[in-house]
């Protein structure tokens, strides 16, 4: 089993998670911090009429997110963020994580405020349980 991240919000966060733990050079691939448009687009493969229509924040970019890691780093399963992180010009608390593989991704958005650095912290902690549930119930 192979793992990789595709994160914007989270800055790095979520593969920081994973290479903290002990023995994970033996799963975890690589990851990448996708925070522009552009980067998801020509990176992940996440098209940009998917970011017109739905938000570069939503369901439908984070889950194209999984699949693009999943791509690029020719891994089984991926996880991603994108999100506010905090509220700013008009835009209320709100990031969507992702995990699974290319064929069977999940989500799930976070709208509680904490903190930009909480909410971080939060979101990233809830995608590495998430991701630990979806192996768990896979029997991997």
């Amino acid at each position: 089993m192979t793992v990789s991240t595709a994160e914007s919000c989270t800055g790095g966060r979520i593969a920081s998670a994973i290479t903290a733990r002990s023995g994970a050079s033996r799963y975890f691939v690589g990851g990448l911090v996708a925070y522009q448009n552009e980067v998801k687009e020509q990176m992940l493969g996440v098209p940009a009429e998917m970011i017109e229509r739905y938000g570069v924040v939503s369901r439908q970019v984070a889950e194209e997110m999984v699949k693009g890691a999943c791509r690029l780093f020719h891994t089984d399963y991926a996880l991603a963020s994108t999100g506010y992180a905090e509220a700013w010009e008009g835009h209320e608390v709100e990031i969507w994580v992702a995990w699974g593989s290319e064929g069977d991704v999940h989500s799930m958005c976070l709208r509680e405020d904490f903190g930009r650095v909480k909410n971080v912290e939060i979101a990233t902690q809830c995608v590495m349980e998430e991701f630990g549930k979806f192996l768990k119930g896979m029997r991997v």
